[in-house]
């Protein structure tokens, strides 16, 4: 992470605690020997893109995406030109439903980070091609500070947890001062069973125009050419 962001002095603590040189060493090692995604520059891309000073709502994922091109540090989000993978592709599907955005022809989320809304994984890297690898390895411990520090924000805050493991990290959230909008992971394996018909877009920007706060534009555009779609 870099000194420009606001998140820094918030989290500096963690970067002298032996689990960071003991992550940091990890993560090292597995990039000198094999494909880690995403690539370094984009590891902390969900900080640099949304400041601390900004967040209105944090969507939490777990694993970056594993494949090639996908991951770019923001969970949920590839770049424009990506094939949409299948979790992504529900997204929309419940976003067109909830807001009446249209499906976009890309999926960029970079729109989102721009007004406050934290696109947050609570594991930072992965093996091309092995989901969950870098699990347990350190990121999460890190994670759960960048969670208490938005929950420790005197302005209300929408949490979006998708799946079973974002919606452990609720017990991070005081409830009584935040929104927490909670469902089944999106995957194409669990949206079925509570993800479709959640309305999180909706309930969030009800959230925050409640709290005096104003909504997310829910639009991503896609103008451009579409790009296929994962199945």
């Amino acid at each position: 992470m870099t000194p420009k962001t606001d998140w820094n002095p918030l989290l500096r603590e963690e970067f002298a605690k032996p689990y960071w040189a003991e992550l940091q060493t990890f993560v090292a090692e597995e990039r000198s020997r094999i494909e880690v995604y995403p690539p370094a520059e984009d590891v902390f891309a969900a900080l640099h893109q949304t400041p601390f000073a900004s967040v209105k709502v944090l969507i939490l994922g777990q694993d970056p995406y594993h494949g090639p091109g996908q991951a770019h540090g923001l969970c949920f989000s590839v770049r424009r030109g990506v094939t949409t993978p299948p979790s992504l592709r529900n997204i929309f599907t419940e976003l067109e439903a909830d807001v009446g955005v249209p499906r976009p022809h890309h999926g960029c989320l970079n729109a989102w980070t721009g007004q406050g809304v934290l696109l947050l994984n609570t594991t930072l890297t992965v093996r091309a091609h092995q989901a969950a690898s870098h699990q347990r390895k350190g990121w999460e411990t890190f994670t759960d500070e960048v969670i208490r520090a938005v929950n420790a924000k005197p302005e209300p805050v929408v949490f979006v947890l998708w799946g079973a493991a974002a919606r452990k990290k609720k017990v991070l959230i005081d409830s009584t001062r935040h929104t927490v909008i909670e469902s089944v992971h999106p995957s194409p394996l669990s949206a079925h069973n509570g993800f479709f018909g959640s309305r999180p877009f909706s309930q969030a920007n009800a959230s925050l125009v409640a709290a005096g706060r104003t909504p997310i534009d829910w639009s991503l555009g896609g103008s451009e050419k579409p790009a296929a779609e994962e199945v």
